[in-house]
């Protein structure tokens, strides 16, 4: 820390400007041509030594030293970063003068073990997900049972250390010591893991990034080339509480798991023999959807496009949209007949439309699930399409009022070349939508497909990198990581206008669909999911843990739910037929009503208005010079007229 009285500061320029002439040959980056610059550089840093690079403040400290020529210089990139270091504690400071023009600095060593430990931050940032627990069946961790690592933890006394992630980052390092990690050193502005504090022992550095970066939410930012949004990112996930939730927030998480679960077992338990592509083991991507949907609503959303592949469809029309529960009963009736035009579809390929109001803040929405065929991405397009032209006739040119969902499964989204044709898209000005939340359900498996043998990217949501759209993996066993990932990526569309990606990791309780049996083909991982409780029980033995909930409240919400199901189905027992427009995702009003659907109208213009119409297009425009090869062009235009 350097403390320069303002009438000194003179004094202090001419001494360096004869350091500066006296350094030319052991130092050539101090030339004639350079010393403007450097004398510069060095009044700022007399003044704050945060306004330069890290660099120049180490070589500045140096001469205020009194390093001899030559000898003060050090690369930024040596120092700092190597492993070979046997400490990181920090060495006394020295004292230059007496007079008050510098009090203390940080000497070599000491700048070593700060740069060393900024490394540290930015390796975390940059690859803490490749580490997270992010797997719920936790298959693609490996065990350090045997390892070096383990080995490691042996043999160091490690019972000072008081947080589990320092104790293991401990044990990875041997060459830095328990001493080390009680060590404090100041954070750069680069993280915001320290709060309102700006120095932490290394121990509690590293618990800290551990927590943020390493645990259940695997940020994958830092390839992105724009600063703000960076530090934006680091905001929402680096301040310490950031993540917390309120009871009343956790209750109502608890209650949307509830309809979400108890959905896909009532018609588990009602069609037993029925393909419905359930949700079974992604069952909070319901809450996810709706989270997204509320914050979006809350700053200023009013339309939503959602566009999606088959599994999950029913929970999505059921829960999400609040389509009437006995009209999607219904469809499980192969005896019932369409009541009007239209062909119509199985049921997990339906869309609608749906106007109502979030109760969460009493606003309007309107909610349209696209309909899709199997082929599964190639409602992408035409869901963005949608979502331009009602943008466009709402006169919404910053995509305020009108966004889109996008729902995927992990193969298809990088299996399938429709996916990054639609990103090449995201940003154009003639087809921009102003960003799309995509939610990737990765059940870890493509149909029959382990992605080991699927892709040659570490995850499936690589394809998103091409459009610097934040990726944001989390554990589908964690609720309420998933609710702040969610929250996360409906505020970035809304302050930045670019797409955004939640990896959503999860499983797939039963086959392909419910008629498939998955343990012939993936018969180790289907072990583990058949002794794997589902993310109600895990969710619900955590809030009664913690005091949150009773067993008595949630069997009475569950009980709630199941009553609605089974009136739904009373209900649907009594319609006679179909209507295939309830099942419209673009309703037309009054578009089969007032006239005989199977007779066209007249089109037809008269040849006048046609040659009128040939005359234009085959005249050079007043004033226009025109390429000569254009007026063959046109001359063959006016011909084609004159033959007619």
């Amino acid at each position: 820390m350097l403390r320069v009285k303002p009438s000194s500061l003179a004094r202090v320029l001419r001494a360096f400007e004869r350091r500066l002439a006296s350094s030319a040959t052991a130092e050539p980056f101090s030339s004639g041509t350079s010393c403007g610059y450097i004398e510069d550089m060095y009044a700022a840093w007399l003044k704050d030594p945060n306004s330069v690079h890290q660099s120049w403040n180490s070589y500045f400290s140096r001469v205020v030293a009194g390093a001899a020529p030559g000898q003060a210089y050090t690369s930024p990139f040596a120092a700092g970063v190597s492993s070979s270091s046997s400490s990181l504690a920090l060495q006394p400071s020295r004292r230059v003068s007496a007079d008050g023009v510098v009090e203390h600095f940080a000497d070599e060593k000491s700048i070593e073990d700060h740069l060393a430990v900024q490394a540290i931050i930015r390796s975390y940032q940059a690859r803490g997900h490749n580490v997270a627990r992010l797997d719920p069946l936790d298959i693609t961790r490996g065990s350090l049972q045997g390892s070096a690592g383990s080995t490691a933890i042996l043999n160091k006394d490690l019972s000072a250390i008081d947080t589990q992630a320092a104790r293991q980052f401990l044990s990875e390092h041997p060459n830095i010591s328990k001493e080390d990690m009680e060590k404090r050193f100041r954070l750069p502005q680069t993280t915001l893991i320290g709060g309102e504090e700006v120095e932490l022992q290394l121990k509690e550095i590293i618990n800290r990034l551990e927590n943020v970066y390493c645990k259940y939410i695997g940020a994958e930012f830092m390839f992105i080339n724009n600063h703000e949004q960076c530090e934006w990112l680091r905001e929402k996930f680096e301040t310490p509480g950031v993540m917390s939730i309120t009871p009343d927030e956790k209750r109502l998480l608890l209650a949307r798991l509830i309809r979400s679960t108890r959905f896909e077992e009532f018609l588990a338990r009602k069609w037993s023999a029925e393909k419905r592509f359930g949700l079974e083991g992604a069952e909070v991507m319901i809450p996810a959807m709706k989270t997204v949907i509320d914050v979006s609503s809350d700053l200023g959303v009013e339309s939503f496009n959602i566009g999606m592949p088959h599994r999950g469809r029913l929970n999505v029309l059921a829960n999400v949209a609040r389509k009437p529960l006995e009209n999607l009963f219904c469809q499980f009736d192969s005896k019932l007949k369409a009541m009007d035009e239209g062909s119509g579809d199985v049921k997990y390929h339906l869309g609608m439309c749906h106007e109502r109001i979030n109760r969460l803040n009493n606003k309007k929405v309107k909610i349209s699930v696209l309909a899709n065929p199997s082929h599964l991405e190639a409602v992408d397009p035409v869901c963005q399409g949608k979502t331009y032209s009602e943008q466009f006739y709402r006169g919404d040119k910053d995509g305020k009022k009108v966004m889109s969902i996008l729902l995927h499964g992990d193969a298809a989204f990088c299996g399938q070349g429709v996916v990054l044709e639609t990103f090449h898209l995201s940003d154009l000005p003639n087809y921009s939508t102003h960003g799309t939340v995509h939610i990737v359900v990765n059940n870890q498996v493509g149909f029959t497909t382990d992605p080991r043998v699927a892709r040659s990217s570490p995850y499936c949501t690589d394809v998103a990198r091409v459009v610097n759209a934040p990726i944001l993996h989390v554990n589908a066993d964690h609720p309420e990581e998933v609710i702040h990932v969610a929250r996360v990526a409906a505020e970035w569309r809304a302050k930045f206008g670019k797409d955004v990606v939640i990896d959503l990791v999860c499983y797939r309780r039963n086959g392909h669909n419910e008629m498939d049996e998955p343990m012939f083909t993936q018969p180790l991982m289907y072990k583990k999911i058949k002794e794997h409780k589902n993310v109600l029980q895990l969710y619900l033995e955590k809030l009664i843990s913690e005091g949150t909930v009773t067993q008595a409240e949630y069997d009475e919400e569950s009980q709630r739910y199941d009553k609605v199901c089974e009136d739904a189905f009373t209900n649907a027992k009594s319609v006679k037929g179909v209507r295939n427009r309830d099942w419209l995702d673009s309703p037309w009003d009054g578009f089969f009503e007032g006239r005989d659907a199977m007779k066209a109208p007249a089109t037809s213009v008269t040849l006048d208005r046609l040659n009128k119409i040939g005359q234009v297009f085959s005249t050079v425009p007043q004033g226009f010079k025109l390429h000569p090869g254009l007026k063959r062009t046109l001359r063959g235009r006016a011909e084609l007229l004159e033959h007619e």
